[in-house]
């Protein structure tokens, strides 16, 4: 089977890959490859369309769609090469000095392999499933998740329902919101377990602008209905249940890593985020792999991925030109709840200027107030006072912090 060469290959073609395309041709690498297993390139900004989008890279805003397609011709003019309907099926290290392999399948080619200097992975994220949640009930038809819903209104043109229910108050759905009202769906109810919405105020005002009831403290115990979604069985905060007529459910949000390409690979996953454990440069254990976007941690917007992408591109060609400083470094490690999890999860010691994460980033899993703690062979040294949600992040700069003797960052929570 003969090979493919390249520079780098870019794994998924949304904001983060071809932001880091684009800026691998601007940096003078010569052979750069996107690949993606989609039929279109773009990434999800392709199945929103609404605002806002574009602000931060062209200056102007745009829906989704518009917003995908500008991220193609600007890669396609750079001189980017993209290959949509291709499958990464495994990525491994490469023989002597040579870059990684790629084993890859087309529809029309079949097998093959792909051999590149550097590789970066932008594979984003995907929703949990119903099942995944498990909720009970049925299975008829109409259960659909944010992204299934919005390939069918605005790349189908169809209308999957037309009084269905929406699970979830993240970001993601009061996109699945407002995909429902522009195709002239009227959801009944947005479903939410915790006590407020998960997305920061002004999202929840949405609902009953649109006079969608939002019942905050629900929980969605099962599914009714036969070959249709006929309704959704309830249960509020008081332990009470009932059910709602509706035609429809979106399962939207949960988010997960498509980190598939890392289970049984050489490669080092992070057990907190399920997606690989890099460095502020956003290299892999294996420093000939890279990794952007969305894949490191659920979820941030297209706009953040972009930049993500776009300094990740920047850091390849200096690594390709041998412009880092070795792999490795200090381990950053969070000791438990409320914090979820910190990235970059190593330190190698780079200069301001050079890093794709200047900042430390973390989450929390619930609401909290009181101070992150860094801590240096159980000795306190360093720490902030904050109050935050689970879907805000917390950003430390790395410059900040104070040298540690142990080999690790190690950062605790004090409620205090």
């Amino acid at each position: 089977m003969t090979a493919e060469h390249w520079d780098v290959v870019v794994i998924g073609a949304g904001p983060a890959g071809l932001a880091a395309a684009t800026e691998l041709r601007r940096q003078g690498v010569d052979r750069v490859l996107v690949v993606d297993r989609e039929a279109e390139a773009g990434g999800i900004p392709r199945h929103c369309a609404h605002s806002p989008f574009g602000l931060r890279e062209f200056r102007r805003l745009m829906t989704g769609p518009a917003y995908a397609r500008r991220l193609v011709r600007t890669a396609e003019a750079a001189g980017v090469d993209i290959r949509t309907r291709v499958t990464v099926a495994a990525i491994r290290p490469g023989s002597g000095a040579s870059g990684p392999e790629l084993d890859v399948s087309t529809p029309d080619a079949g097998l093959g392999v792909i051999r590149a200097r550097r590789v970066l992975v932008a594979t984003g994220v995907r929703e949990t499933s119903r099942a995944q949640r498990l909720i009970g009930g049925t299975k008829p038809g109409g259960v659909l998740s944010t992204g299934a819903l919005q390939g069918l209104v605005h790349l189908d043109h169809l209308k999957p329902f037309s009084r269905p229910v929406v699970l979830g108050t993240e970001l993601v759905s009061f996109s699945a919101l407002i995909t429902c009202v522009q195709a002239g769906i009227r959801p009944v109810a947005m479903i939410e377990p915790g006590q407020g919405t998960v997305a920061r105020w002004p999202a929840g005002l949405l609902p009953r602008l649109l006079g969608v009831k939002l019942l905050t403290g629900t929980e969605l115990l099962a599914i009714e209905g036969r070959d249709r979604v006929s309704g959704v069985t309830l249960r509020d905060s008081r332990g009470a249940e009932h059910i709602v007529e509706a035609d429809g459910v979106v399962v939207t949000g949960g988010f997960r890593l498509e980190a598939t390409l890392f289970a049984g690979s050489h490669l080092e996953r992070d057990p907190r985020t399920g997606g690989p454990v890099i460095d502020e440069f956003g290299r892999c254990s294996d420093p000939t792999v890279f990794a952007a976007g969305n894949l490191l941690r659920p979820v941030e917007t297209a706009g953040w991925s972009w930049k993500e992408g776009r300094r990740t591109g920047r850091a390849i060609a200096l690594d390709l030109a041998g412009r880092l400083p070795a792999a490795g470094g200090l381990a950053v490690v969070v000791a438990g709840a409320p914090l979820r999890f910190a990235l970059p999860q190593l330190i190698a010691g780079g200069r301001p200027g050079l890093r794709v994460h200047d900042h430390i980033q973390f989450r929390v899993d619930s609401r909290v107030a009181g101070r992150l703690v860094l801590t240096d062979d159980g000795r306190e040294i360093w720490s902030q006072r904050l109050r935050s949600r689970p879907e805000r992040r917390i950003l430390v700069p790395i410059d900040a912090l104070p040298v540690v003797r142990s080999g690790r960052y190690t950062f605790g929570w004090d409620a205090r």
